[in-house]
Parts: structure tokens; sequence; C-alpha cells
């Protein structure tokens, strides 16, 4: 056995001697948890992690059992969590959230309570925790008890508006993520709420450098996380060499007539006027190359579609922070949107699907 543990490391107000008592244990809550724990205390150097395909084909990659402890020890070090920090596990372990929750707390000494990943982690919960981990649905529907956390990360997809408004009302340290399957969870976070300075942008994690590539790309080199450069696709403006404001991804940049145009830069403003989910997306047009059009997920069939449409177009015309090029040229509603297994939409796909 290898990766030996922190002997103030506890699952479930249970500590260990050895580490066939861990998985022992693990074995009764989950079999997903017991097996990647298994693989864990192997003599194998590496984890294999399934990417969330939430950008291109989901995939296996393999990750340095080496990196992947680095990474725990730089979030407790951005964040101040020593030994005996009490985390909540509420991801699944399929994917490296999950299981960076549980390396963490293996390499670090944390006491680790696990309950089921559902939308709704905190409804059977009455224990306050120093740390824990979610996405924004969850978050969404966990403000009422989400006091009982004193330091959250939020990642797997976009904070909107709305629910960092909401923040705002909350004692609960709320952090925004950035990161991928590649560099073991985040290497950037962003606060949320309770920022005294706006705008506000991620910063890394210590030991990470970035800078941009000609496409106005992030670029990551963090060698303790991952031997490789790692060119991403996301546009980004660069505020210092360790700060960035998100803009979008390079791919779902739109060429309207000559103008480049972000999708999420965009998306962020009409989510003042729209409650469904939705997305804008380009479509291929004779006299400007690609159209801007809006995509509305409703799940129930709308009676006077040409009605709605009116009204939103008003609605979204009367948006004061969209320039004209930013306005879609045509809104089209589909009963369900194209997702990954882990929820996320798949763009292209769902575009692709609907016949224009």
């Amino acid at each position: 056995m290898t990766n030996l543990f922190h002997k103030q490391f506890k699952i479930n107000g249970i500590s260990f001697d050895t580490v066939e008592e861990i998985l022992a244990v693990t074995s009764n809550i989950s079999s997903d948890i017991h097996t990647f724990l298994q693989d864990w205390f192997s003599v194998k150097p590496t984890i294999s992690v399934q990417t969330s395909g939430s950008t291109g084909i989901p995939k296996v990659i393999e990750l340095k059992k080496r990196h992947m402890i680095n990474s725990a020890f730089a979030t407790a070090q951005y964040f101040d969590l020593p030994a005996k920090t009490t985390a909540l596990l509420c991801l699944p372990i399929t994917y490296i959230a999950g299981k960076m929750m549980l390396i963490r707390a293996i390499n670090l000494g944390w006491q680790l309570d696990i309950v089921d990943a559902t939308s709704y982690p905190l409804k059977n919960v009455s224990k306050s925790y120093d740390f824990s981990a979610m996405v924004p649905l969850q978050l969404e529907n966990s403000l009422d008890k989400i006091d009982g956390i004193k330091k959250l990360i939020v990642g797997g997809g976009v904070v909107s508006n709305q629910l960092q408004d909401k923040l705002q009302k909350v004692d609960c340290q709320v952090f925004a993520t950035y990161g991928m399957t590649e560099t073991i969870t985040h290497i950037a976070v962003k606060k949320l709420n309770h920022v005294h300075k706006y705008p506000n942008f991620y910063e890394v994690l210590p030991n990470v450098s970035i800078y941009k590539d000609e496409r106005n790309c992030l670029v990551i080199e963090a060698k303790n996380v991952s031997e490789e450069v790692l060119f991403t696709n996301d546009v980004v403006q660069l505020i210092s060499n360790k700060k960035f404001d998100w803009l979008g991804r390079f791919d779902n940049v739109i060429n309207s007539g000559g103008i480049k145009l972000h999708a999420e830069v965009i998306e962020e403003k009409l989510a003042k006027v729209i409650k469904n989910r939705f997305f804008v997306a380009g479509i291929p047009d004779e006299k400007l190359g690609e159209m801007l059009v809006l995509l509305i997920e409703s799940v129930v069939k709308i009676e006077n579609e040409t009605f709605l449409k009116s009204k939103l177009f008003e609605e979204i015309k009367s948006l004061k922070t969209l320039s004209k090029f930013e306005l879609p040229k045509e809104i089209y509603l589909t009963t369900q949107f194209i997702e990954t297994t882990s929820g996320k939409i798949q763009r292209k796909k769902t575009v692709e699907s609907l016949q224009f």
C-alpha cells in the first residue's frame, strides 16, 4: 500500500489506524468511493479520471497521485484549511471534484462527512462545516442552510447573476473556481460575495503562472499539478500575472458581420430577463457569416409561441447593457437541450439537432 493517510483523517466521525480499516468502512458507504480508494492506496502511481465532456468528447485521462496531493495542499494553503478541518462531501465521486474532496481529507487530516450527491445536499444535514464544494444547482437549493458552511467553492458551471445577488445575504464565504480535470480541479478562484472592490477577478493559486496565446486564450503553467503547459479554449482578459477575467469559450465566439461576439458575455446580460435555461449561438447566414440567435429550453409546450417571442424581444431590447450587435436576431424554443452525463449543455449538438 502507498499514499498513507494523515492520522487526523476521519470519515463520518470514524478515525482509522490502517488503510484496511478505511476500505472496510467505505465499502459500506459507497461502492464507487470504495473502488476509488482501493485504486488510490494501490502501488500504481496514477489515477484514471473521466473528463466531463462539456467541451469535447468525454475521455479518460491519467493523473499522477503526487500531482493530486500537490493540488490538495495548494487548496489548503489558499483557503487556510489545516488538519481537523470539518468538511462535507456532497459531489459524485465519478469526476475529479468529488475525488479531490477525498484526497484533501486523506492527506490534510480533515474530518470528512459524506452525504448523497443530490440536488438538495443539505436537506438532511444539521451539522456545521468549515469547507465544502458544490455545483451551482446544489448551492441554489441550499441557500436556507448554507450558513452552516464557512467556506464553499462552486464549480461545474457558471453562477448566474441572480444567484450571486442572493449570495450577498448569506454569511458563508462563496468562491467560484476555474479549472478542469487536467489541472486537477481549480487553479484559480474568485470570491462571489461580500467583495469590497468590483469588478472581481479570478486569482491563481500558489505556483501557477498564466499568459495568453494568439487567440487571447488562457495558457496555464502549473508544474505542481501538470508537467505539460495547458493551452485552453477560454478567452480571457489578463488583469495581472496572477489575475484574469474569464470572457467565454473560444468555441462559442460568434463572428457576425466581422464583429466577434462572446456568447457567455451576452448570456450574462440576457439572464436578467430570461428565467428558463438558454444560450446564444451563431448559425450560418449568407450576409453576416453567422447570425446571432437565442435558444430557450421550454419543457412545457407554449400555446402562443409568437406572442411569447414578441414579448421577450421587447424585454431584451430594453436591456441597456446590450449593444446593437448583441441583440439576437431570432429566438428558438426547444423542449430539451442535449446534455453531457454531468448535466452540462452541449451547445453544438443542441444547435445541430434543430432544423433552422
